[in-house]
């Protein structure tokens, strides 16, 4: 196992590095300069745009380029281009705004994804399989911007509160207790409208593992043995459905900086996915690429936690 775990982890590091160097080289081959920041501004002069050049030593080789700013991303020394703040602090508050509804999220999506699809592989070609899969395609088909518009239009015109943003407007001087309580009521609709997708995909995931697990020999064998209906199906068929799912709790990791762009611009939620967007918009490169190096350490770290739960779900794979 410690081999095992030696050559992923030299994998994984060697993949980093190719992830880095491929980022860095898109950011230079996208249209335009690093450098025209804000080419409108009247107060960008020439020479204010040499020293900035000089400054983030934008006037080198790429490969000089590339050494300066991780160099200076690992010493917490990068800046962003738009505003002067470090990177890292920068990208730590919106991290801390989109945790919540990240964690929330992904509570909703597998809390209930596992209930739905287990009983429709159950009860496969009833009433509740076909009614669970007509609402699924639904919610997989419906645009999330549109929903989005349509759950908030719903619960302002059904209970008349506001639902924008993180907090109330004007609460600030309200008890802890409303205060606590107003927060969780702004990221309850968000979190409910992401989980949704994720609900209808994954609970058809479930069905279909449930479904192929339960046509194999031993789950025959164990109901020929006449054990409980409920053994069978929990003891020995979802216990072996749910093996690819380790694989899947893994890679819900990169979903903790990713987050959501339209969910996060429709609710003016300040998370990790709209300041994402709003750097690409005003190039700020240096955001854009240790949100990208950040995201690509999720991933590999995410893979790496599945092939260790792997290992302990699966005695075949030690083998």
């Amino acid at each position: 196992m410690i081999s095992f775990l030696g050559r992923s982890l030299i994998q994984k590091t060697v993949t980093l590095f190719f992830v880095s160097v491929v980022s860095f080289l898109i950011i230079h081959l996208a249209p335009g300069e690093p450098s025209q920041v804000d080419p409108m501004n009247p107060k960008f002069t020439p020479e204010m745009v040499e020293r900035f050049k000089k400054a983030f030593h934008l006037d080198e080789p790429l490969h000089v380029q590339y050494l300066y700013f991780y160099r200076d991303l690992f010493a917490g020394n990068t800046v962003s281009w738009k505003d002067g703040r470090s990177v890292l602090a920068k990208i730590w508050d919106r991290f801390l705004n989109s945790l919540p509804l990240f964690v929330v999220g992904t509570l909703i999506t597998w809390t209930l994804s596992f209930p739905v699809g287990i009983r429709s592989a159950l009860f496969r070609g009833g009433l509740y399989d076909k009614t669970t899969t007509f609402i699924s395609y639904l919610l997989i088909s419906i645009p999330g911007f549109f929903f989005a518009y349509v759950l908030i239009i719903f619960v302002v015109d059904t209970f008349g509160v506001p639902v924008i943003g993180m907090e109330t407007f004007g609460l600030r001087d309200a008890s802890w207790l409303r205060m606590l309580m107003d927060r969780v009521w702004h990221l309850l609709l968000p979190s409910i409208l992401g989980a949704t997708g994720g609900i209808a995909v994954l609970s058809r995931y479930v069905r279909s593992q449930m479904l192929e697990v339960e046509a194999q020999d031993y789950v025959r064998t164990a109901r020929a043995k006449g054990l409980p209906p409920e053994q069978v199906h929990y003891r020995h068929a979802l216990r072996n459905a749910l093996l690819p799912f380790v694989t899947m709790f893994g890679l819900v990791l990169p979903g903790l900086i990713g987050g959501s762009v339209i969910i996060e611009s429709i609710f003016s939620w300040p998370g990790m996915g709209r300041m994402a967007y709003e750097a690409i918009l005003a190039r700020d490169y240096p955001v854009i690429l240790t949100v990208n190096f950040i995201s690509a350490v999720l991933v590999l770290g995410g893979t790496l936690i599945s092939d260790v739960l792997y290992l302990i779900v699966d005695p075949r794979i030690r083998l």
